[in-house]
């Protein structure tokens, strides 16, 4: 397998969840409803041509319960990575949904203030960065393989767009990402490029 080759990694969603404190932010792990379980179902289905070769999740629950039901329909054992999750909420927890100060800390990041930070969490260059470095180590064990990877809507809407040269950075804007669908980015050593960009939401959850 030669090393300038791309990995092409099927980014996606978790399946629909449910979670313990489902209207306040939180950091909960959740666990996939039944329509969750029939979306990764769903997507591992549709890959089974693809030849897939492993399977990563971050190690939130939700996450980690799509990793296992993918990797039943495709014979791969999924692998748990730091760096995948979601936006910690830090010191907002227990808060709305819809709380003003972590609403205007995303906003901030969208508009380039990566230095806005969650109060007793991570700031937006944090972010970017640690889940860059994630995405980055599959990419480069897996040259010239397609990877799934289960991961969460915020945090790879935020970051995909932003580190990949042929998209606009605030494509997840325009084009959310709904559950159990992968965004398609090859990466390599010409960087990164969005191969494909499913869905049309104007949700904001993750």
């Amino acid at each position: 397998m030669a090393l300038h080759c791309d990995a092409t990694l099927l980014v996606a969603r978790h399946g629909d969840a449910d979670y313990p404190h489902a209207h306040v932010l939180s950091d909960d792990g959740g666990f996939l409803t039944e329509l969750g379980l029939e979306q990764v179902e769903q997507l591992a289905r549709s890959l089974q041509e693809r030849r897939v070769a492993a399977i990563y999740t971050s190690r939130l629950e939700r996450a980690v319960e799509s990793g296992r039901v993918a990797g039943a329909f495709l014979g791969l054992e999924p692998r748990q990575l730091d760096g995948l999750e979601e936006f910690p909420v830090g010191d907002l927890a227990g808060r709305p949904h819809d709380d003003p100060e972590y609403a205007a800390v995303l906003g901030s990041w969208v508009e380039g203030d990566l230095e806005a930070r969650i109060p007793g969490s991570e700031s937006g260059a944090e972010a970017l960065a640690r889940y860059r470095e994630a995405l980055q180590h599959i990419a480069d064990l897996h040259r010239g393989e397609t990877v799934l990877v289960l991961s969460h809507g915020g945090v790879m809407s935020f970051v995909i767009p932003r580190l990949s040269a042929n998209v606009r950075s605030d494509l997840a804007a325009l084009r959310f990402l709904p559950n159990a669908a992968p965004a398609e980015v090859a990466i390599g050593d010409e960087g990164w490029q969005v191969l494909h960009w499913p869905g049309t939401s104007d949700r904001a959850d993750a």
